[in-house]
C-alpha cells in the first residue's frame, strides 16, 4: 500500500469514527445544506487567467514552505483562487483558514472529526450523497470550505471575526479568529 493510500485509509476511518463526536456550530442548517449542495454540482470556474498567473507566482513560493510537491501547491492555489472568486472571499483569507485548520495537510484530521484542507465536518458526505473519501480531494475539500466561510461571512454581514467563529464553531470566542486574522496579515496577505 503506498503511502498516500494508507494516509487516505486512516483519514477516512478516523473521520468515520469521529462522525458524530461534534457539529461545528450547528453547520446541520438546512439553508447551509442547500448552498453547498448547489455549489458541488457547479463546475465553471471563470477566471482571469492573467489575475490569476500574477496570484500564483506571489503566492506559490509562501506556500512552498508548507507543501513541497509542486503540482499539489498549483491544484490548491487554483481552487484557492476559483472557489473565493465565486464566493467573493479573498482569497489571501481562504489560506490562513487553510494554515490555521491544517497546515496544508490534506489529510489532517482533527480531534472532532474535521478533515482536508479546510477541516469539513465528516457529517456531509452523507448529508450530500458524497463518498468520505471526497473530503480529502483539493477540488472538493476547498469548494465545501468556501462556501460554508462563504456563506458564514454573509450571514454575519461581512463580519470577519464572528464568520471565522462561525467557522470554527466557537462563536463569541476570538482566539480562532484572531489566529487566522494574524495569519492572514502575517503570512497571506497579498499586495502588489
Amino acid at each position: 500500500m503506498t503511502r498516500d493510500w494508507l494516509r487516505i485509509t486512516i483519514c477516512i476511518v478516523m473521520a468515520t469514527g469521529f462522525a458524530n463526536v461534534a457539529i461545528a456550530d450547528g453547520q446541520t442548517d438546512p439553508e447551509l445544506r442547500s448552498v453547498i449542495a448547489q455549489a458541488l454540482q457547479s463546475t465553471q470556474c471563470y477566471e482571469d487567467k492573467y489575475e490569476q498567473q500574477v496570484w500564483f507566482a506571489y503566492m506559490e513560493p509562501r506556500l512552498s514552505r508548507y507543501v513541497e510537491e509542486s503540482e499539489e501547491r498549483r491544484e490548491i492555489l487554483h481552487h484557492v483562487h476559483c472557489e473565493s472568486r465565486r464566493m467573493e472571499l479573498p482569497p489571501e483569507l481562504v489560506l490562513a483558514v487553510m494554515d490555521v485548520e491544517s497546515r496544508f495537510d490534506r489529510y489532517a484530521v482533527s480531534r472532532a472529526g474535521a478533515v482536508g484542507l479546510m477541516q469539513i465536518m465528516p457529517f456531509w458526505p452523507n448529508e450530500l450523497g458524497m463518498t468520505n473519501d471526497q473530503l480529502i480531494r483539493i477540488a472538493e475539500n476547498v469548494r465545501m470550505g468556501t462556501t460554508i466561510l462563504g456563506y458564514y461571512l454573509r450571514k454575519e454581514r461581512g463580519n470577519y471575526q464572528r464568520a471565522l467563529q462561525r467557522y470554527n464553531g466557537s462563536l463569541g470566542r476570538s482566539t480562532y479568529s484572531n489566529l487566522v486574522l494574524d495569519r492572514l496579515v502575517a503570512r497571506w496577505r497579498y499586495e502588489l
